[in-house]
């Protein structure tokens, strides 16, 4: 990837403790994102989740070589599985809800050329 808005060194950034992220400010408004998991597994490009801009973070890899890479603090692990699963569930749920019906009509729409 190379069309980054911006290169920004760790220090800059704030560490957020309720997320686990690092942030910076997007100039959409949000935050550019970028976990330590991703930091430990060599991602350096942090996103804004309102925007398509990516900044790419400045660091030294070294300094996280300690953070598990496939887990981030395991009991926030866990906590994100269950929310998946029940989610899973939810899904499975509306889908056995789900009727499809044959005789619907669809209007038919002139398009202009």
């Amino acid at each position: 990837m190379g069309a980054y808005y911006d290169e920004i060194e760790i220090e800059d950034m704030t560490w957020d403790e309720v997320k686990g992220v690092y942030h910076y400010p997007c100039p959409c408004g949000d935050r550019f994102e970028i976990s330590r998991r991703q930091l430990a597994n060599y991602e350096d490009i942090a996103t804004c989740p309102s925007c398509s801009l990516v900044i790419r973070v400045i660091y030294d890899p070294l300094d996280f070589e300690d953070e598990p890479p496939d887990s981030e603090q395991g009991t926030e692990q866990n906590d994100e599985d269950e929310l998946e699963e029940s989610d899973d569930d939810h899904f499975e749920d509306a889908l056995d809800k789900l009727i499809l019906h044959d005789d619907v009509k669809v209007p038919a729409v002139a398009l202009c050329a």
